[in-house]
């Protein structure tokens, strides 16, 4: 297994980032995996697949060139770039950091995918750098953009189920679900970071350590050695699949349509934070549709550590099934 180790200061200092470059980098995996990661990526692919096979076709040696690149034992470092973790980046000015790699170094990361030698028609090429700026480019525009504001509220909802659950067991139960199966403390401040046979990394004292909520389902590490590693992994399920149900029309007939959205989410246990970063209302707004949903016996809630969560009870899952039998 590959492990990483981290000192206490450094995982202390460690923080959540919001990279759009990620996202879109992500979604370019989902698309070429072409099989949805959870139940809510399904009509996003359904959506967009198409277009996306459509423009590879015309375009081949892109298409060569992703295939290699997402190779399955590794992705091309010049690929997936380690955010800066600075400020609220924008996608263009994570882009330029492919854009502007060397070509033979592009060259070289994709033989490290592959584990050998590059196919021949990627050989000797200097535009591999921007031939994958180009597609990511195109994967932002065409297939994320249009969703970036619902999917950045539930990558933030996700950051703060991750710190609240950090509140209450530790980096090593927060950890634990981030990448279940690849990604967990080992103790003796070690950090298994995927299940391969790479030799141990020690991250040097200083360095900074970077968790990087995605929508699609998939993940990865990176770094940019000594200062910056990251970890990608997947938003929860339950997040993810937050809009995977509209508002029942006369559901929101009844309660209004903003109140209505909050007793949808609410199929899984949630926090009044997660809820404002979910439907993008305010604080003191969300705060009204609980009180009301709560008094009229619609919603449960219960304390977890600092928090405390709201969840549908029996009635208020009756009253959904009454506005729409598909939605529960």
């Amino acid at each position: 297994m590959g492990w990483w180790q981290v000192g206490a200061d450094t995982l202390a200092g460690s923080r959540f980032v919001v990279s759009p470059l990620a996202e879109a980098i992500a979604s370019l995996k989902a698309l070429e995996r072409g099989a949805a990661g959870h139940p809510g990526e399904r009509a996003w692919l359904d959506a967009h697949l198409p277009a996306y096979r459509a423009r590879l076709a015309a375009d081949p040696l892109t298409a060569l060139l992703i295939r290699s690149a997402l190779a399955p034992r590794w992705n091309a470092d010049f690929l997936t770039p380690t955010p800066s973790g600075e400020g609220d980046p924008a996608f263009d000015d994570e882009l330029a950091r492919i854009r502007d790699t060397p070509a033979e170094a592009a060259r070289a990361d994709v033989e490290v995918a592959l584990g050998g030698p590059l196919p021949a028609a990627l050989r000797d090429r200097s535009d591999l750098p921007e031939r994958a700026a180009g597609l990511l480019e195109w994967v932002w525009g065409q297939t994320v953009l249009p969703y970036w504001p619902r999917r950045r509220r539930i990558i933030e909802a996700d950051v703060l189920a991750r710190t609240e659950q950090l509140s209450r067991g530790g980096w090593a139960a927060a950890l634990e679900t981030l990448r279940p199966g690849k990604l967990r403390w080992l103790g003796g401040s070690r950090l298994q970071i995927n299940t391969y046979d790479h030799p141990p990394r020690e991250i040097s004292a200083g360095a900074r350590l970077l968790f990087v909520p995605v929508t699609p389902g998939t993940g990865w590490v990176s770094w940019d050695a000594p200062h910056r590693y990251a970890v990608v992994f997947p938003c929860s399920g339950t997040l993810a699949d937050a809009d995977r149900t509209s508002v029942p029309e006369s559901l929101g007939r009844l309660l209004g349509p903003a109140r209505a959205g909050v007793l949808v989410l609410l199929g899984t246990p949630k926090s009044t934070t997660q809820l404002v970063a979910l439907t993008g209302q305010g604080l003191g707004s969300v705060g009204r549709h609980l009180k009301v949903l709560y008094d009229a016996g619609l919603i449960e809630r219960r304390r977890a550590g600092r928090s405390v969560l709201y969840y549908r009870t029996d009635a208020g899952d009756v009253l959904l099934e009454a506005g729409d039998p598909r939605v529960g």
